[in-house]
C-alpha cells in the first residue's frame, strides 16, 4: 500500500539542514532573476513597437520630428510586432541550442560556475539590448537578432544547472511537492519581472531592462560565492548513499521495486565515501536520450512549452492588443497565469507523491487544459473573469510544465540506471527543457503569424491541438517503458545503452 510508505516520510524532513534551505533559496531565485530578464522583454512589446514605428505618439521623449522620423525601423506596427515574434523565436531556438550543450558542460564543470558565468554575462547582454541601444539611439535588426541570439545561449545555462544542484541534495521521496514548489521559480521570476517593468515603463522601457539587468547581475555574484553543488562539497553524505539498515522502509520510493526483499542498492561508490561527485562519470548525450522516457518527455514537453511560452511571451500584448487595456495594467493582470501555474505546480506535485505517480496526474491535467483554453478563448472584456479564466489556465497549463521540467527531469536523471553517476541530471534536464524550447520557438514565429493573418482566436485554436499532441507522446512513453517517474511498480527495464559503463 502507497500510505503506509507515505506516512514514514517524515524522517526525510529531519535530514534536512540549513545547507538545503540555502540551496533551495538561492536556486529558486537565481532562475527567477533569469525569467525575470525574459519577463521584462515581453512586458515592454507595446513600447518597443511604438518607439520602432514613425507613427507612434512620441510620449516619452522631445525630440525634434526628423529625428524621431529617423529613429524607427519598421514603416508599420504589425512589420514591428512581426519581429519582436522573430526575437521571440530567435531566442528560444538559440535557447533550446544552448540547453543540449549547457547540460553536457554543467555535468563537466562545476554547476556553481557556469550558472554564475551565465546569470552575470547574460545581464551585461539584456543591458546592452534594451538600455544601451537605447541610449545611443542605436537602432539597428541585425544587432538586436544577434544580442539575443547571445542571450539565449547564455541563459540557456541556468535551467539544467539548477535542476542539477536540487536533484544532488534532495532525493525522490517527496520530490513531487518539493520540486513543484520549487518550480515555481520561473512564475515568480516572470511576476518580478512584470512588477519591475511596471514599475519603470513610465520613465521609458530602456530603463525596465536596466533594472533587471543590475539586479540579475547581482544574483549571478551572490551565486558564486554562496551556492554549494553538492552535500559531498562539505562532507555530508549524498542521496543516493543516504540509506541505512533503518530506513529500508523508504528504499522502494527510490528503487522503483515492488518489494523490499528484492531490493539491492546499485552503487557504484561505497557508502561513506565524500568523493562520490568527483568519481562518477558523466555519461554521453546518446546515452542520456537512450535512457527510458527521456525523448517521450520531451517531445511531450515540446507540445506543452510552446502553449505556456506563447502565454509567457503574449499574454500582456494580447490584454492590451485585444482589449485596448493599458500596457502597465496588463503587465500586472497577466501576472495571475503565473499565479496559476505556482498553485498547479505544487499541488499536482503533493498529489503525484501522494499516489506515488507522476503519469496519471499529468494526463488528467493535460486533459483539462483543453477545456481551460477553451473558456479563456471566449472571455469578454471584464478583468475579474478574465483573471479568474486565466489562473485556471495557469493551472493546468503551468502546472504540468513545472513538472516535467523540475521533478519529472530529476526522475529522468537519478532513476535505477543512472545511480552513482549523479552528472547525468544536468545532460537529461538539458535535453528535455531543449527539446522543449525547440516546440515553443516554432511556436512563438506561429503565434505571430497566425495572429497578423487570422486573428488571436485562430491562436486559441492553435493552442487546443497542443495538449492532446502531448498527451499522445507521453501515452507512448506509458504504453512503451516503464514508467520511470513512477516511484513503485515493476523494476526498471533493462539498459537501453548497454555501451554505458556501469
Amino acid at each position: 500500500m502507497a500510505w503506509p510508505r507515505l506516512s514514514q516520510r517524515g524522517p526525510l524532513l529531519s535530514r534536512f539542514s540549513h545547507h538545503h534551505v540555502v540551496v533551495f533559496l538561492l536556486t529558486f531565485f537565481s532562475y527567477s532573476l533569469l525569467h525575470a530578464s525574459r519577463k521584462t522583454f515581453s512586458n515592454v512589446k507595446v513600447s518597443i513597437s511604438k518607439q520602432w514605428t514613425p507613427s507612434a505618439e512620441n510620449t516619452s521623449y522631445e525630440l525634434p520630428e526628423e529625428i524621431w522620423s529617423s529613429n524607427y525601423l519598421f514603416p508599420s506596427a504589425e512589420e514591428a510586432t512581426l519581429f519582436l515574434g522573430t526575437l521571440d523565436t530567435i531566442f528560444l531556438f538559440s535557447y533550446a541550442v544552448g540547453l543540449f550543450i549547457s547540460g553536457i558542460v554543467g555535468d563537466r564543470l562545476n554547476l556553481r560556475w557556469v550558472l554564475s558565468f551565465g546569470m552575470c554575462s547574460s545581464a551585461v547582454v539584456v543591458f546592452v539590448f534594451g538600455t544601451l541601444t537605447e541610449w545611443l539611439r542605436l537602432y539597428s535588426t541585425a544587432l538586436y537578432c544577434c544580442l539575443w541570439i547571445a542571450n539565449g545561449l547564455l541563459q540557456s545555462t541556468g535551467w539544467p544547472c539548477v535542476v542539477a544542484v536540487m536533484g544532488n541534495w534532495f532525493g525522490k521521496a517527496g520530490r513531487g511537492v518539493i520540486f513543484g514548489l520549487w518550480s515555481a521559480c520561473a512564475s515568480v521570476g516572470n511576476i518580478l519581472g512584470a512588477c519591475l517593468a511596471s514599475s519603470v515603463l513610465q520613465y521609458g522601457y530602456e530603463y525596465a531592462f536596466l533594472v533587471t539587468a543590475a539586479v540579475q547581475f547581482a544574483g549571478g555574484i551572490i551565486i558564486f560565492f554562496g551556492l554549494l553543488v553538492s552535500p559531498e562539497e562539505i562532507g555530508l553524505p549524498g542521496i543516493e548513499v543516504e540509506a541505512n539498515p533503518e530506513e529500508d522502509s523508504h528504499r522502494p520510493l527510490m528503487s522503483g521495486a515492488d518489494s523490499e526483499d528484492e531490493y539491492e542498492p546499485n552503487y557504484s561508490i561505497q557508502e561513506g565515501s565524500t568523493h562520490q561527485a568527483a568519481q562518477a562519470k558523466a555519461i554521453s548525450f546518446q546515452q542520456a536520450c537512450c535512457l527510458p522516457g527521456v525523448i517521450p518527455y520531451s517531445l511531450a514537453y515540446a507540445c506543452l512549452k510552446l502553449v505556456n511560452y506563447s502565454f509567457f511571451f503574449w499574454l500582456p500584448f494580447y490584454l492590451s492588443n485585444n482589449f485596448g487595456w493599458k500596457e502597465a495594467e496588463a503587465d500586472k493582470l497577466s501576472i495571475w497565469y503565473d499565479v496559476g501555474g505556482i498553485i498547479g505546480g505544487t499541488l499536482q506535485g503533493f498529489i503525484s507523491d501522494v499516489l506515488q505517480k507522476r503519469s496519471p496526474v499529468l494526463a488528467l491535467s493535460l486533459l483539462l487544459a483543453i477545456g481551460s483554453l477553451v473558456g479563456y478563448s471566449h472571455s469578454p472584456n471584464d478583468k475579474s473573469i478574465n483573471v479568474l479564466l486565466m489562473t485556471i489556465t495557469g493551472f493546468f497549463i503551468g502546472g504540468p510544465s513545472n513538472m516535467i521540467s523540475s521533478a519529472i527531469s530529476a526522475d529522468l536523471g537519478r532513476q535505477e540506471l543512472v545511480q552513482g553517476s549523479s552528472e547525468a541530471l544536468a545532460t537529461v534536464t538539458g535535453i528535455v527543457d531543449g527539446t522543449g524550447s525547440i516546440g515553443a520557438a516554432v511556436g512563438q514565429y506561429l503565434v505571430s503569424l497566425i495572429q497578423d493573418h487570422l486573428g488571436w482566436m485562430w491562436v486559441f485554436y492553435f493552442f487546443i491541438l497542443m495538449p492532446p499532441g502531448s498527451r499522445c507522446y507521453h501515452n507512448a512513453n506509458r504504453t512503451s517503458l516503464v514508467d520511470p517517474t513512477s516511484m513503485s511498480g515493476s523494476p526498471a527495464s533493462p539498459d537501453p545503452c548497454p555501451t554505458r559503463e556501469r
